[in-house]
């Protein structure tokens, strides 16, 4: 039986908002689903145990230049001056090829690029905070941040905001369960519950 083509879900949103959180959940909770996490590419080091093609395809600086300059990547960002991070064509595509379901957690801009190159095979949902107030409250509480780093997420977080309306759909997180169970049927729906056919 011929194996059915995957489909991208590409999820984005302001730093505090629970998108790992909801990403995780679903995964766990959803095997039906066949999520399968996009493995992103990087420019930097590999930390601790990271393996090259788990946590990410770790590139020089130099190979990441080539291959973007060869158009490589759906997606790229450079951080700072020669640390990127990006998303490869050639992977994505493989991993749809083989029938699963890609989960991209990316930033507004890299996801309406990705939106525009796979069209309705791909669903670009943005997981909104409840309001600015809260997210700041959620970034202060993580104890990680300076409030420099806050300041700048806070800023960060209103441009992401006003990009809400260009996605297929929004989530507020306003309550973690429910917001899993909203995207549960979201990504079901989207997907055809089944995984493969």
């Amino acid at each position: 039986m011929e194996t059915r083509k995957g489909k991208l879900i590409i999820l984005s949103a302001p730093s505090g908002s629970g998108k790992s959180t909801i990403i995780r959940a679903l995964m766990q909770q959803c095997p039906e689903l066949n999520l399968h996490f996009s493995i992103s590419a990087t420019s930097r080091p590999p930390r601790g145990t990271e393996r090259d093609g788990v946590e990410y395809y770790f590139l020089s600086p130099e190979e990441f230049r080539a291959r973007i300059a060869r158009g490589d990547f759906l997606e790229y960002m450079e951080v700072y001056e020669g640390r990127f991070y990006g998303t490869l064509k050639a992977e994505v595509d493989r991993r749809l090829e083989a029938g699963d379901n890609i989960v991209c957690d990316i930033d507004v801009v890299g996801a309406e690029n990705i939106k525009q190159i796979y069209g309705s095979e791909a669903l670009a949902v943005f997981i909104q905070p409840p309001g600015l107030g809260e997210l700041r409250r959620r970034l202060e509480s993580r104890g990680t941040e300076t409030p420099e780093a806050v300041e700048s997420r806070m800023a960060r977080a209103e441009y992401e905001l006003s990009c809400a309306p260009r996605f297929d759909i929004t989530v507020v997180n306003d309550d973690l369960d429910e917001a899993v169970e909203r995207m549960k049927t979201i990504v079901g729906a989207f997907v055809g519950a089944g995984g493969r056919e």
